[in-house]
């Protein structure tokens, strides 16, 4: 259940809801509103009995929240959550474009693609540091090397830093170098990590498993809201079918679903959806067409020569390319939503 208050409510009266929530023996979770406070109602077994709050002084409405994630869902924020990291806004009215290898290999390597994707529009810069593997024989990355070099990438371009923390023993390093920390496809239901990363200071970006409902990608979600991380990015990369023309089959129709029931700002990997170099380009400017907040993109300079998924790593120019081809796109996008929101605007009034 959500608690609403009035836009006057005191500070006094939102904490007289929350005690007497507290008493009834559930957790209350104060949500910051922009115009006022709401009140999410938490760990309770069964439905709620409105009548003990909603007669209390500064409460404006309860509304039953009929969703299982409850802190993920539009029904208990109706606006869309903005992250800011470092500066670069990532959700509502924004589109981002996260860019880089996909694992760090040296200094040089870094530091050089890292130059060419902030040159051609790219504002965060993604690589692997760990890399979990399905053989055990393949490059598992530099480790906390590769973490120290992602810093430099930072300090040298400016650009924040996104990357992977694959289990418990270097999610502390990787949460003091990262500026966004990535949990991957194969741990998106491991909930231990999931616990941790919800009481992480920085942002967490939750990538999609591979065979996951949205419903299961979005209670992982409240398992990082409920630990009290509210910087949550999702992240489609495309789930297991039974097709071979790709490396997986990227869920277009997870976006707008995704925008319509939860407030969580949600970006696309285009690159482990495809597998192919040459699906990259297609997939990211659909993807921007039904509504991501931005892309998650692999580039090497060398890709013959990477460490890891090569095939899938677009040419430097072919980056560029793509950042061109995406702004039109996404103006289009803003003007059509815009033009929805007047048209409603309209009849309402009417």
């Amino acid at each position: 259940m959500l608690v609403v208050m009035n836009k006057g409510a005191t500070p006094a009266e939102v904490e007289a809801v929350v005690g007497a929530i507290v008493e009834k023996g559930y957790e209350a979770r104060p949500i910051p509103g922009g115009e006022r406070v709401a009140i999410c109602v938490l760990h309770n077994e069964g439905p709620v009995d409105a009548s003990k709050f909603s007669h209390m002084p500064g409460v404006k409405d309860t509304i039953p929240v009929t969703r299982p994630y409850k802190l993920v869902s539009r029904e208990s924020q109706a606006w869309d959550t903005v992250i800011d990291v470092g500066g670069v806004r990532i959700g509502n009215g924004h589109l981002i474009v996260m860019a880089g290898p996909c694992a760090i290999e040296s200094e040089l390597q870094a530091l050089t693609i890292a130059r060419i994707v902030k040159k051609s529009g790219a504002q965060v810069f993604r690589g692997g540091a760990f890399k979990p593997r399905t053989s055990p024989y393949a490059f598992q990355g530099l480790g906390e090397e590769g973490l120290k070099i992602l810093a430099k990438v930072r300090e040298e371009t400016g650009m924040p830093v996104v990357t992977e923390a694959i289990d418990h023993e270097v999610f502390d390093m990787v949460e003091e170098y990262a500026d966004i920390i990535q949990i991957g496809a194969r741990n998106m239901q491991n909930f231990s990590l999931l616990r941790r990363a919800g009481k992480a200071r920085k942002p967490v970006l939750l990538k999609r498993g591979m065979a996951a409902t949205i419903d299961e990608w979005l209670m992982a979600a409240e398992y990082l809201m409920e630990g009290g991380n509210y910087q949550v990015i999702l992240c489609e990369r495309g789930v297991r079918t039974f097709a071979h023309h790709s490396r997986n089959t990227l869920d277009l129709s997870a976006i707008p679903v995704v925008r319509q029931e939860s407030h969580l700002p949600i970006i696309v990997d285009p690159s482990h959806a495809a597998g192919r170099r040459d699906q990259v380009i297609p997939l990211s400017r659909a993807a921007v067409a039904v509504g991501c907040h931005g892309l998650m993109v692999e580039v090497h300079h060398a890709p013959e020569t990477a460490l890891s998924d090569g095939p899938q790593s677009l040419y430097p120019a072919q980056f560029d390319d793509l950042v061109k081809q995406i702004g039109p796109i996404f103006g289009v996008y803003k003007m059509s939503t815009n033009g929805c929101r007047e048209n409603r605007a309209a009849c309402v009034r009417a």
